[in-house]
């Protein structure tokens, strides 16, 4: 148990705060849209989140190469807190929109730096530790949903927002507790990734298609979590119920995504998953247009398995390419890319959507999924060429 403890440590901490993280996110497109009187703005929901993101990644992933992981990640947890409590206390969009940019800078050091944490403490089995650690993500971003429709139902949106703050806490204090701040075997460093280092790494073909296929599933994680409810929402007529229910069906394609993908990448290498996972994405987007109810949950949970995978498989494949003392910095570089892609994806394809439909919307995105695998596979054939400079 004590081999793994660091695991666990952040694991529960990470499943506490994404168990109230899921209800929220569930609520959110609805609250918006009633708030605004308009389903304009459910993009940006998205949106300030990730520019919250693009902004903090990557300073954060320098410092806590020098400084050490806990300090940022237990402010991650405070800054969800204050956003908690925001959402409990505000009826305004704008106070919304700014709940939603704290709890971008406050995951952003959830999301990478425990990654880079797990890859230093599992050098020979980095890929499972990720995926267990991302699978716990997504477990209690699944079991949300469902407790707010099987035991919450009777609960206001207010009270939700409140127990998602009290989960908030709970997290922190664990991380406060337990987590330790640098491990044995990292070693403290003086200089990491320069804005010179990162231009170097994305000279390299292979880096800079896996960074381009980021940005893409930065969109498609965007695009799941405010236009997709928005169109089973107004396009097909579905109720807030089932909205929940879609919510937790694609947490679980991505945690089943996280475990299953980490033991196999580990084995079979990064690459093939990356390609995989793209088309996987593509077919389950551009498919669930034919369907309604089960059949269209079920091909959009495809779509996200296949999201879960690239997510899974180009993270590992980043932290392998640079040593030990900038797995933080790297990690960062990916949320970063990812950042991007949420922030204009989900405002692009909405802008799009409005002046054509949904359907051309995700034809044309599924599109650009399927380009983005061909990039991948044509990228095999340039190896990445490992530079001082970069490491």
């Amino acid at each position: 148990m004590f081999k793994h403890s660091q695991l666990l440590v952040l694991s529960v901490a990470a499943f506490l705060l994404m168990l109230g993280d899921g209800m929220v996110l569930a609520l959110l497109p609805q609250t918006v849209i009633t708030l605004a009187n308009s389903s304009s703005l459910v993009g940006y929901l998205a949106s300030t989140y990730a520019f919250a993101q693009v902004a903090s990644q990557l300073p954060i992933g320098v410092f806590a190469d020098r400084w050490g992981f806990k300090f940022f990640v237990l402010m991650g947890y405070i800054l969800s807190v204050i956003a908690g409590l925001l959402f409990y206390s505000t009826n305004s969009v704008n106070l919304i929109f700014c709940g939603r940019i704290l709890q971008g800078i406050g995951e952003a050091p959830i999301l990478s730096l425990a990654p880079a944490v797990l890859s230093l403490r599992y050098p020979e089995n980095k890929g499972k530790a990720i995926g267990v650690y991302n699978a716990s993500i997504y477990l209690g971003m699944t079991i949300g949903p469902f407790l707010r429709v099987v035991l919450f139902k009777t609960w206001s949106d207010n009270q939700i927002f409140l127990f998602y703050a009290i989960l908030c806490v709970a997290g922190a204090i664990i991380i406060a507790c337990s987590m330790k701040n640098k491990l044995k075997n990292q070693n403290v460093v003086t200089e990491t990734i320069t804005i010179k280092s990162l231009l170097a790494l994305t000279r390299n073909p292979q880096i800079l298609a896996v960074l381009s296929g980021i940005a893409l599933y930065g969109a498609g994680f965007g695009i799941f979590m405010t236009i997709i409810p928005a169109f089973l929402i107004l396009v097909k007529g579905y109720s807030q119920s089932y909205i929940n229910i879609f919510f937790s069906l694609f947490y679980i394609a991505i945690s089943m995504a996280q475990i299953v993908i980490g033991c196999l990448s580990d084995r079979l290498g990064r690459q093939v998953f990356m390609i995989v996972g793209m088309l996987a994405a593509a077919g389950g987007l551009a498919i669930s247009l034919y369907f309604d109810h089960f059949a269209l949950t079920a091909a959009l949970c495809f779509s996200s398995f296949g999201l879960g995978t690239y997510y899974l498989a180009s993270m590992a494949f980043l932290n392998e390419k640079v040593s030990d003392g900038n797995k933080g910095a790297i990690t960062g570089i990916y949320y970063l890319f990812w950042g991007i892609g949420m922030f204009w994806g989900p405002l692009i394809l909405n802008s799009y959507i409005e002046e054509n439909s949904y359907s051309l919307g995700f034809y044309i995105f599924s599109e650009m999924l399927v380009i983005q695998a061909i990039v991948l596979f044509a990228s095999k054939f340039y190896p990445f060429q490992a530079t001082k400079e970069v490491l």
